[in-house]
């Protein structure tokens, strides 16, 4: 399902290529975050201009209309979108104090965002939607717990995640089963990603990676991260899931879209990336440039005649000034979130084109030095 087709000689960053049942997707590779089957202020015509080759939906969310979806064709009809989608299974929600009510041994208890009505989603439960939803690739429901937790609570956490893990494994090759018999082509299984918990702690992480390679999982996510944990904490997880997961298996962490986090996160070999950080801090006036990141609700860039990036290929920065999105987004016009996002992604996306770039000219080390210096200086 994933194969390695270059190595940097200098760090463990690689160009891999994960085979779906709909196409091949390149990595190292971002996902853009589309809850309800949209990424916020970007339609789909936005996404193919940009280079946007997969994104993440929520199915505990998505669960609510799952009939609908279905008989659409799937997901990826009912958007309309010609890229990879994937689907979360909603274990994140446990983050929300809105949506999270308690869990046990069998699932999660959820509040309903639209009625407000209790959903008990099991992994059983879950595997069915992302089934049905039609997917190419669908991650496990995990326990996620908080990042202020305690060691004890992160461990009943990592239990949870585990055996939640190994139901979901069953139940979704069970439903693959009755999948393949209803199709001729066997090549059109939906791919299932594990997802590791254990917070900070290496001998939680070890543990929950050691019992997730049992089960043979397609991919490994690190889940539990993006919620402020220390950089240096990060990455020091992501080397101990390197050391464990085999090299042909891809390895996904989930929740990170800072620029700098994800070229380092790619020098130690990750090669899958989500986050709704991109867009949401364009839209509160972070953008994303080759000179670091510029604040663009500063008052210096109230007459500024100039582009977001002049380095930048956008049609954001090809056509309108810094002036013109500060005005808007200070207006909280919806366009203003619009030009914001599309060139954050833009950014994000010709960044790791880049990076690839450099990694199959084994400069990769210097490429990430340059950006650090711009994102320091």
């Amino acid at each position: 399902m994933f194969k390695i087709i270059h190595k940097d000689r200098k760090s463990n960053a690689r160009i891999g290529i994960l085979k779906t049942k709909k196409c091949d997707l390149e990595t190292p590779v971002f996902l853009p975050v589309a809850t309800k089957t949209a990424v916020k202020f970007i339609d789909n015509r936005m996404l193919e201009e940009i280079g946007i080759k997969a994104v993440i939906s929520n199915a505990l969310i998505l669960g609510l209309n799952t009939s609908l979806i279905n008989k659409i064709g799937g997901i990826g009809n009912f958007m309309n979108f010609k890229g990879i989608n994937f689907t979360d299974s909603g274990g994140f929600q446990m983050y929300s104090k809105e949506l999270y009510e308690k869990s046990n041994n069998k699932g999660v208890l959820f509040k309903n965002p639209v009625n407000g009505e209790r959903v008990f989603m099991t992994p059983e439960k879950n595997m069915e939607i992302q089934i049905k939803l039609n997917s190419e690739v669908a991650m496990c429901l995990d326990s996620m717990p908080l990042y202020e937790n305690s060691k004890k609570e992160i461990k009943e956490a990592v239990v949870k995640t585990i055996l939640w893990a190994k139901k979901c494994k069953y139940a979704h090759d069970k439903l693959q089963k009755l999948q393949e018999n209803k199709r001729k082509d066997k090549n059109k299984a939906q791919l299932l990603f594990g997802i590791t918990q254990g917070g900070i702690y290496k001998d939680l992480r070890t543990k929950c990676i050691n019992e997730l390679l049992k089960l043979d999982f397609d991919g490994y996510s690190i889940g539990g991260f993006g919620l402020g944990e220390k950089r240096k904490d990060e990455l020091k997880v992501i080397e101990i899931h390197k050391k464990l997961i085999p090299e042909n298996k891809p390895v996904y962490l989930m929740g990170i879209g800072n620029p700098i986090e994800i070229l380092e996160s790619i020098s130690r070999g990750c090669d899958i990336f989500d986050s709704r950080m991109p867009t949401q801090n364009a839209r509160h006036g972070t953008l994303f440039t080759s000179q670091g990141k510029l604040r663009i609700f500063n008052k210096k860039y109230k007459n500024d005649k100039n582009p977001i990036d002049k380095n930048c290929g956008c049609f954001v920065c090809n056509k309108y000034s810094r002036a013109y999105v500060r005005f808007l987004l200070k207006e909280n016009e919806p366009v203003g979130k619009e030009l914001a996002s599309y060139h954050n992604l833009y950014y994000l996306q010709d960044l790791i084109e880049n990076a690839k770039n450099e990694i199959r000219k084994n400069k990769f080390n210097k490429f990430i030095e340059k950006v650090k210096r711009a994102y320091f200086s």
